[in-house]
């Protein structure tokens, strides 16, 4: 079992950035896969990127281009950085090792 925490949301205004963290609460380097989901108001939940322990990606289309995301396996940590951010992107963010999720981080985009 892992414990997974978000962090790093928050209001922003449209075109700026913001860096979510993922801390595990043990290993994350046996993870094979971990990945960032998102959950806007009346919306279901979507998948934003992924990322495979041999370092490969793959992002959702809303977000290629502008969201990167990356792990540190020494840190137990998964980040994704957002860049120009839009009202759109306004969800609540969840990281998952595909059998447990976090709690989520509220990322509020204004225009």
């Amino acid at each position: 079992q892992v414990q997974l925490v978000e962090s790093g949301g928050g209001w922003v205004q449209s075109g700026r950035s913001l860096r979510l963290s993922c801390a595990a609460s043990k290993s994350i380097s046996d993870i094979h896969v971990m990945g960032w989901y998102r959950q806007a108001p009346g919306k279901q939940r979507e998948l934003v990127a992924f990322i495979i322990s041999d370092g490969r990606t793959n992002y959702a289309d809303p977000v290629k281009g502008r969201f990167t995301i990356s792990r540190d396996d020494a840190k137990n940590t998964m980040y994704l950085q957002m860049n120009n951010l839009k009202p759109e992107d306004t969800a609540v963010y969840y990281c998952s090792d595909g059998d447990y999720w976090g709690k989520g981080t509220l990322v509020t985009v204004s225009s």
